[in-house]
C-alpha cells in the first residue's frame, strides 16, 4: 500500500514541514556526492587496503554509525579518513541523508502527506523538536539491537515514522487515500488506523526476523519500530485530549 493523499485539513501552514522536505532534498542533491551513498559500507572497515569511493566515504563521516554512538566516541580509522568526527553530530546529519533516489522520495511522500496534521497540532516549535527527538530515539533503537555496527545508518524514516506514530493516535480515522496493488493498482480510501497500522505491523514483522542476522546492511526496522512508539506515545500522552483541534472527517463532497 503507498498512501498518496489523506483528506484531513489543516488550519496552520506547515512551515516546519516544508523545511524538513527541503533540507533533506537539498542534503540530498548539494551536499552528499552524486546524490548517493555507500554501495557496500560493511565492507570498507573489513578491507583496510581498499580505497574508498567519495560516497563511502561521505556516509561514513557523516552517518551514524553504531559503535560509535554508542559511547560517542569515532572509530580511530574513521576520524583519520574523515580529518576528524563527531558521532554527536552525525547522530544529526545522518536524519537528512539518504541511500538513493528512492529512498529520499518514499521518505519525503510520507512526510509530506503526514507532517502538516502532526505540526498543526503540536504548533511549528514544538513539532520542530518532536521530528528531531524521534529520530534520536529511533536511530537508538536501531543502535541497540547491535551495539558493535560499524554499518552507518542514514535516513529520515525513523523521525518520520515518529510523525506515523503521532497520526495514527490523533487522527485514525481520517482518511488516507491509498494506491494498492493486488493484481492491478487500485486507488480506494482507508482508514489512516488500516494505512498506517499495516505499515507498523509490516515494520515489525520485518524487525523481529532481523534480529540476530548479524552485521548486515539493509533497512533499519529498529528505527522504525523506535520512532513510531516514540510518537504514538508522545501524542498520547500529550495530545490525545487536547481540545483545540479536533479530527476533521472531510465530507465527500469537499473533496478534489
Amino acid at each position: 500500500m503507498i498512501p498518496l493523499r489523506d483528506t484531513n485539513p489543516t488550519v496552520r501552514r506547515p512551515w516546519i514541514t516544508y523545511a524538513f522536505i527541503a533540507l533533506n532534498v537539498a542534503a540530498f542533491l548539494l551536499w552528499q556526492p552524486l546524490g548517493g551513498a555507500a554501495d557496500q559500507p560493511s565492507d570498507v572497515l573489513a578491507a583496510p587496503g581498499r580505497p574508498l569511493s567519495q560516497g563511502e566515504l561521505f556516509v561514513f563521516c557523516h552517518g551514524g554509525i553504531p559503535e560509535e554512538l554508542i559511547d560517542l566516541e569515532a572509530i580511530p580509522e574513521v576520524s583519520e579518513a574523515c580529518g576528524g568526527k563527531s558521532p554527536l553530530v552525525s547522530l544529526f546529519t545522518s536524519m537528512f541523508l539518504h541511500g538513493g533516489l528512492l529512498h529520499l522520495g518514499g521518505n519525503m511522500l510520507y512526510l509530506w502527506i503526514f507532517g502538516n496534521n502532526i505540526e498543526d497540532r503540536m504548533g511549528h516549535v514544538a513539532f520542530f523538536f518532536f521530528y528531531l527527538a524521534a529520530g534520536v530515539v529511533a536511530t537508538y533503537a536501531h543502535v541497540l539491537t547491535d551495539t558493535s555496527s560499524v554499518i552507518p545508518l542514514v535516513g529520515a524514516s525513523g523521525a518520520i515514522a515518529g510523525v506515523l506514530g503521532a497520526y495514527l493516535v490523533l487522527y485514525p480515522h481520517a482518511r488516507v487515500l491509498t494506491a494498492v496493488a493486488f493484481f492491478f493498482i487500485t486507488l480506494v480510501e482507508l482508514p489512516a488506523l488500516v494505512v498506517l497500522g499495516f505499515w507498523f505491523v509490516l515494520q515489525a514483522f520485518q524487525g523481529v526476523g532481523s534480529l540476530g542476522a548479524g552485521n548486515l546492511g539493509g533497512v533499519a526496522w529498529w528505527a522504525h519500530i523506535g520512532g513510531f512508539v516514540f510518537g504514538a506515545a508522545v501524542a498520547w500522552i500529550l495530545y490525545r485530549n487536547r481540545s483545540q483541534r479536533q479530527e476533521v472527517i472531510v465530507p465527500p463532497e469537499w473533496r478534489y
